[in-house]
């Protein structure tokens, strides 16, 4: 029977495959069969030796891991021999070509071991540049999303400075009508008056002490407005008595000017503070009560100073009407310009800030900030409660 070329290399694989699957203990009648076929066939034993050389790089090796590779290229070998065995026995050129067979067989295990290298190499380099493509893919969306990040960052910084603005100049034009109203009125009053004894020096004496001491209480009054700007600016009190007189006075007028009482409880520790803190936390307390008065129409408001293991909390709570915390956050006007001012500088100092309002329960705002290390634990509790009524003339 003869083979075609192709038929032939499909029987020398299954034959060869066969062979190394079966172990050492494998006959050699099918090398030696296949052998004589291509005898018939017309191939020579070179032409034999490049059939197993494609069948053992092209089917056999790739299958198997690096480490067994060597061990089947001799397994291969043996059958090889078995195989040509007929082309020589037959052809009397078999012994010429002997030497040049053994060379090509040489040849061959070591191309097939250097391509068993280079295999084992290049699969390392895909996986490497798998991973370095993994993590390229990764690093572009981190950019990605820290780029999209910034911008929004940059949005709210915007967006702050707006309000930052807004806010400034809404002061101003605050201070600057309290001035105009009340300062420049009260100061034209005392101009008036004075005028008005100059005439009456000369002329009625006794009506002059009467407007003398009408005129020293419209001084004292415009002095008292002077006082209350400077306070509400930045209070002395702070600087050189400490927090707890100052939310103290400043409570107490708080409750003179609303009818709103207040009562303040803290810790006597907290003035060691520094200076930084102490007016974040006085500044939150004083924005949160001008809400008060203006928006809850609260009766009570109770301002508490807690020394906490890890921060300091304070809490201001009040009786009055409730208001949807996120609608007004996200809202516009003073009072979101306000809540927004307080959560900026408990940040500025790596504090939180948080809002419970509920219809019946009133609103509570908690306010916290990190501890100073070295602070001492709380050994007594200071507790004043300013709910004094007093009418300003």
């Amino acid at each position: 029977m003869t083979l075609n070329p192709a038929s032939l290399s499909k029987r020398y694989q299954k034959a060869l495959r066969a062979h190394l699957l079966k172990g050492r203990g494998a006959g050699l009648e099918s090398a030696r069969g296949l052998g004589s076929q291509a005898l018939a066939a017309g191939l020579q034993t070179l032409d034999l030796a490049k059939l197993h050389e494609y069948t053992l790089v092209t089917q056999v090796l790739p299958r198997h891991p690096a480490g067994k590779r060597p061990a089947l290229i001799k397994r291969a070998g043996v059958f090889f021999a078995a195989a040509i065995t007929p082309i020589e026995k037959t052809h009397r050129s078999a012994r010429a070509d002997t030497a040049q067979l053994k060379k090509f067989v040489e040849t061959l295990s070591r191309r097939t071991v250097e391509l068993a290298a280079s295999n084992v190499e290049l699969g390392l380099e895909i996986a490497q540049r798998k991973a370095a493509e993994a993590a390229l893919l990764k690093s572009e969306r981190h950019y990605s999303q820290l780029l999209e990040q910034s911008d929004r960052l940059q949005e709210q910084l915007r967006r702050l400075s707006r309000q930052i603005l807004s806010a400034q100049e809404e002061e101003r034009k605050k201070i600057s009508r309290e001035l105009h109203d009340v300062i420049a009125q009260t100061l034209t009053g005392i101009n008036v008056r004075l005028a008005a004894l100059a005439k009456q020096a000369g002329t009625n004496t006794k009506g002059l002490y009467r407007n003398i001491a009408r005129t020293q209480r419209l001084v004292e009054k415009s002095v008292d407005i002077v006082h209350q700007f400077a306070r509400e600016l930045r209070p002395a009190v702070l600087d050189d008595l400490g927090l707890i007189p100052a939310l103290h006075t400043f409570m107490k007028a708080f409750t003179t000017r609303t009818g709103v009482h207040a009562s303040l409880s803290a810790f006597a520790d907290v003035e060691q503070l520094d200076i930084a803190r102490r007016t974040v936390l006085f500044r939150v307390a004083q924005e949160a009560l001008t809400n008060v008065g203006r928006h809850a129409h609260a009766s009570r408001v109770e301002v508490s100073i807690q020394r906490l293991p890890d921060f300091i909390r304070m809490k201001i709570k009040d009786d009055g009407k409730s208001f949807q915390v996120e609608h007004v956050m996200h809202g516009k006007g003073r009072r979101r310009l306000g809540l927004l001012g307080m959560r900026e500088r408990l940040e500025m100092v790596g504090g939180n800030f948080e809002i419970q309002s509920a219809p019946g329960a009133g609103t509570t705002i908690v306010a916290q900030i990190p501890s100073t290390r070295g602070l001492p634990a709380p050994e007594t509790d200071v507790s004043i409660k300013p709910e004094i009524k007093l009418q300003i003339l």
